[in-house]
């Protein structure tokens, strides 16, 4: 069926790269003629080029090579916090660097959506691409689809060779490990939704750090990111359970889950502690405020541009990045567990 697809379709930069035996990036740089490109290496893919029929986007090349100093950055049309920081990070850090930014949303993570904004990107002369790609599905399209110019994905998978993350699942046990040292023993974990990487590594940190000390993992059913999930997960995920604290997969659906515990008429911090992650501007604000995970998305910028501009104009290669830490900003929605938490628990 894979065949079949494939010869239905024009072949992409990706199917050259499989028949060459090369990443989508060496492709991309020997259209482009980057320097640092062994000959044998560039002769197999013009090779695998030939054979399959491949034309190149013309118009695209002609603009990356007369140096356009744009960067695209293809992002998700939902307007949530830690994409949108993303982008801010990457527009400041570009332009430190004298490179415009466009931006295309892609209105879902299916494949002809994502080809669509990409082509927006490569016709307007970008010299490379950053795709804030939460989503798993959507960073399988870029994948597939791949692009003529240098492309740098975010928020994706620590493993990703392309990827350049921060690392959610050190900043969910920086949040477990904290309730942990207030003497908490049944800590319910909030997820995030299905096929999104942050989602999935800050519930696998919360797990591994609860396994690590020999607590039992209770899962509220998956959310998505808002307050109202929260709330809705919170209710099912607190009635019936002895629980006295909850770590929820972003600062949002916190923000339900107290207004959930609240209607369970519990008190927070006095008889339950939360902690969020993503430290929106409100969370500060909140009564009481909450206890979160920042991350810092302009180092994210910074570095996630570094490496991209490395590519465009030395043709250096994309290497696999070591996630960037998160910090634990400790405020007044965690409290330890005391005889008196116990006693209104009980009560």
């Amino acid at each position: 069926m894979d065949e079949e697809r494939r010869r239905a379709r024009p072949p992409s930069i990706r199917d050259v790269a499989e028949a060459a035996g090369v990443s989508y990036q060496t492709v991309s740089r020997v259209l482009n003629a980057h320097p640092r490109i062994a000959p044998a290496t560039a002769e197999r893919v013009r090779t695998a080029i030939d054979e399959l029929g491949y034309r190149p986007n013309r118009a695209a090349r002609a603009l990356v090579t007369s140096r356009s100093r744009t960067i695209g950055v293809l992002l998700t049309a939902r307007p949530l916090h830690g994409p949108f920081s993303s982008f801010l990070a990457i527009d400041a850090a570009a332009r430190e660097r004298g490179y415009a930014v466009s931006a295309s949303p892609n209105a879902s993570d299916d494949l002809e959506d994502i080809a669509r904004a990409l082509d927006s990107l490569l016709a307007h002369g970008v010299e490379g691409i950053v795709a804030i790609a939460p989503q798993d599905r959507a960073r399988d399209a870029i994948h597939r689809i791949g692009a003529e110019v240098p492309v740098l994905t975010l928020q994706g998978s620590p493993d990703e060779v392309d990827g350049f993350v921060i690392d959610q699942r050190g900043g969910a046990r920086l949040a477990t490990e904290h309730l942990i040292g207030l003497g908490h023993r049944r800590i319910l974990h909030l997820p995030g939704p299905a096929g999104w990487a942050e989602a999935e590594e800050r519930r696998r940190g919360y797990i591994a750090t609860m396994r690590d000390h020999g607590l039992e993992v209770l899962l509220a059913p998956e959310g998505e990111w808002t307050p109202d999930s929260g709330y809705a997960c919170g209710l099912r995920g607190l009635e019936g359970r002895d629980v006295t604290a909850v770590f929820a997969a972003n600062d949002e659906m916190a923000i339900g889950l107290m207004a959930a515990a609240a209607a369970l008429g519990l008190d927070v911090p006095r008889d339950l502690s939360v902690v969020g992650f993503d430290d929106i501007p409100s969370s500060r604000y909140l009564s009481p405020p909450l206890t979160t995970v920042q991350q810092d998305f302009a180092e994210l910028g910074r570095r996630a541009i570094a490496t991209l501009l490395d590519e465009i104009e030395h043709g250096a290669p994309q290497q696999c990045h070591p996630a960037l830490t998160s910090r634990l900003v400790v405020r007044s929605s965690t409290a330890e567990v005391t005889i008196g938490y116990g006693r209104a628990r009980a009560g």
